[in-house]
């Protein structure tokens, strides 16, 4: 079941049909070419089979505020050469809540479904949508892969996944879940959206924790921040100060030109609670390289970066 999209991802990534340099990222004026980003994000999801999250016309606060934006959707990529049926990790891409980073999504879901990881790239919503409706897309994404895992031939073990801004919504689903509604009548609702594991790749992740860091004071009511509408937001989607002993395992990498104290700060709050976590820093490379491997919008290849990947397929195995 839904090999067709495997195939069509290894054409696409062939293409370099998500990569978008650098040099056109933004319009003549300065401003960010914000139609380019999310065409070229739509084009690539139209040549698969999607799988909407709600039935059409039904997903909750969706409507026609951003026509650039479809309503959120997984597309299933099965992993490759498996011997047993596995879980799913779902992959988020970064975008800053306002755009779509092609490479963290479509390139890096190839790459796992290589290395035989059944994979699920998510649309999740974007601005001028909410924190929350972005929430509401990975928690729905969790139990849609759950609730549909015989047609899938998939496991119940899910990983959340993402990269910059899908880090920071891949450390909410781990931090922010219920265990479902057994009475609900949408059988998707009754499954949990507490996910297996958590991978963060790169970027902000602490905000309450990391005082001064990435736009904000802790201490100020006054927030001057992209990510939040105001300090309680800041405080709910701050990972590092939402642990419990419930919270799933981690596996977080970076580049050291994010800040190594985002992943030192979200070690260590893991650590007071006794949560596992694995973490990896590499002194090379910028934000936004996804694999590092040259297919990047950057066109950067980072050979000892992109041993993340590597690492983390062996992290992964006894989740997933």
């Amino acid at each position: 079941m839904y090999q067709n999209n495997y195939e069509e991802l290894k054409k696409l990534i062939a293409e370099d049909g998500v990569v978008i340099n650098i040099s056109r990222h933004r319009n003549p004026d300065g401003s960010m070419n914000r139609k380019l980003n999310m065409d070229t994000w739509n084009d690539a999801a139209d040549r698969f089979e999607i799988i909407p999250l709600w039935p059409a016309g039904k997903t909750p606060n969706f409507d026609d505020r951003d026509p650039l934006q479809k309503e959120p959707s997984i597309i299933f990529v099965p992993g490759q050469n498996q011997e047993l049926k596995s879980g799913t990790i779902i992959v988020s891409c970064g975008g800053g809540f306002s755009t779509r980073t092609g490479c963290e999504g479509f390139n890096v879901a190839k790459y796992f479904a290589d290395k035989g990881f059944n994979t699920a790239i998510l649309t999740y919503r974007l601005q001028p949508y909410g924190r929350k409706d972005a929430l509401d897309d990975i928690q729905r994404a969790i139990r849609l892969i759950r609730s549909r895992k015989d047609e899938l031939g998939v496991t119940d073990k899910v990983i959340a996944m993402g990269f910059s801004a899908g880090g920071m919504l891949s450390g909410n689903a781990a931090t922010h879940f219920d265990m479902g509604d057994k009475d609900n009548e949408d059988p998707i609702e009754r499954e949990s959206c507490r996910p297996d594991g958590a991978v963060l790749g790169y970027g902000a992740f602490c905000f309450a924790g990391l005082p001064g860091g990435f736009f904000v004071d802790p201490f100020s009511d006054q927030i001057r921040n992209p990510f939040f509408a105001n300090k309680e937001e800041l405080l709910y989607y701050s990972p590092e100060i939402n642990i419990t002993k419930q919270t799933p395992p981690f596996f977080i990498w970076q580049t050291n030109s994010d800040d190594p104290r985002n992943s030192f700060t979200l070690g260590q709050a893991l650590t007071a609670q006794g949560i596992p976590f694995e973490m990896h820093l590499f002194p090379e490379g910028v934000h936004g390289l996804a694999l590092a491997d040259g297919h990047n919008d950057l066109a950067m290849d980072i050979p000892q970066v992109n041993k993340w990947a590597e690492l983390c397929c062996g992290w992964l195995k006894d989740k997933i």
